[in-house]
């Protein structure tokens, strides 16, 4: 068997759908595209200093300061070529990470400051993610993008969000999603978006059980009828586990579930994970008391995710090591989250076998000889 290390960690095949893409940019381009477009209020003026900016920024343990990092990355995604370079690095960087297949997610309404309108920045990003997947490809990395276009849960325009889902579906979208501060904006002011995209057959997630709790969770799944759910990680709250059990125990035999928290395991909905961004939010408290390991090992369907790679620092094969590190997860494990992710994307079935059958796990009988 092969040593689970970070060199090895990398090499396998990784499968990531909850990742934001105007959370992933590079920070040199950053720098660049606020040169080129004269955005003067970025907090750094150097490459180093700005990627320390953002991961100390984001650390604040609140998901309202969280987010306010994303002022700067989407205030240089306001025009056509710096979504499509954003689109294009983006998968660079997934693929150069082995990620084999992805959903990024992005507001489009949160471009729009310098005249484009919605189509065009679906359009420039979906353009982006072809390109990348070509560079990619070029350098032997095969790597499938796809895209969830989001609504943001403060503002007024999911219907038209999810209208636009719809219509690019064919074209490179797979999904919708709400996103933004939870508390005070609960996913039911959004109903007659997740209505059409069920009278669309089209699928969606819901950002939920990250800041808020179960009421979050249980309007998601009982009100709007989420496939998955982005985050989830406060499911914890409804389960009761056996006297003296510690998150990183193998095993959890007891563990007493409530309503919500077995509805979410009967119907397998899958948890859109992200282990080191919950952590930064203020969702849990630390890596060591994450409840990844407790849902694991109740068969939840967990999968492993990165958020925001730059607010973070991290990547997929970053948070794989952590959760090694933290719960001693071994290559099978790993094999099981991936698989996990695969089963829940958002593509036909036979799009989903093909990458278990051909790619995922051939890619971990090597890693586990």
């Amino acid at each position: 068997m092969t040593t689970l290390d970070a060199a090895h960690l990398k090499l396998a095949p990784k499968v990531l759908l909850h990742d934001h893409l105007d959370g992933g940019l590079r920070p040199a381009t950053v720098l660049e595209l606020a040169a080129e477009t004269g955005y003067d209020r970025l907090p750094a003026d150097d490459v180093e200093g700005l990627a320390r900016w953002f991961r100390e920024a984001a650390d604040s343990g609140s998901l309202v300061r969280y987010l306010e990092t994303f002022e700067h990355t989407v205030a240089v995604m306001q025009t056509v070529g710096a979504l499509e370079r954003v689109a294009r690095e983006c998968v660079e960087d997934l693929a150069d990470d082995n990620v084999v297949y992805a959903e990024v997610r992005y507001a489009p309404e949160q471009h729009l400051e310098q005249g484009l309108t919605l189509d065009e920045v679906v359009e420039a990003v979906l353009r982006g993610f072809a390109d990348g997947e070509r560079v990619a490809a070029e350098r032997g990395k095969q790597i499938t993008v796809r895209c969830l276009v989001t609504a943001m849960r403060h503002a007024a325009r999911s219907l038209e969000i999810a209208e636009l889902a719809v219509r690019y579906r064919d074209r490179g979208v797979v999904g919708f999603d709400i996103a933004g501060a939870e508390a005070g904006h609960p996913p039911t002011r959004h109903l007659g978006a997740f209505e059409y995209m069920r009278a669309s057959s089209a699928p969606f997630t819901i950002h939920a059980g990250e800041a808020f709790g179960l009421p979050s969770i249980h309007e998601a799944i009982g009100f709007c009828g989420a496939d998955r759910l982005g985050h989830g990680v406060r499911v914890i709250d409804d389960i009761e586990l056996p006297e003296g059990a510690h998150p990183a125990d193998r095993s959890f035999t007891g563990a007493k579930l409530g309503l919500i928290a077995n509805v979410v395991r009967d119907k397998r909905i899958p948890l859109e994970l992200c282990p080191s961004s919950n952590v930064q939010t203020g969702a849990v408290a630390s890596l060591a008391e994450h409840p990844f390991n407790v849902l694991a090992r109740l068969r939840f369907r967990v999968t492993v995710n990165t958020d925001n790679r730059l607010m973070g620092d991290t990547s997929m094969t970053k948070e794989f090591a952590l959760l090694a590190e933290h719960f001693g997860y071994g290559w099978a494990d790993f094999e099981r989250f991936t698989v996990n992710a695969m089963k829940s994307a958002f593509i036909h079935f036979d799009e989903r076998l093909r990458f278990i059958d051909d790619v995922i796990k051939p890619g971990y009988a090597v890693l586990l000889g």
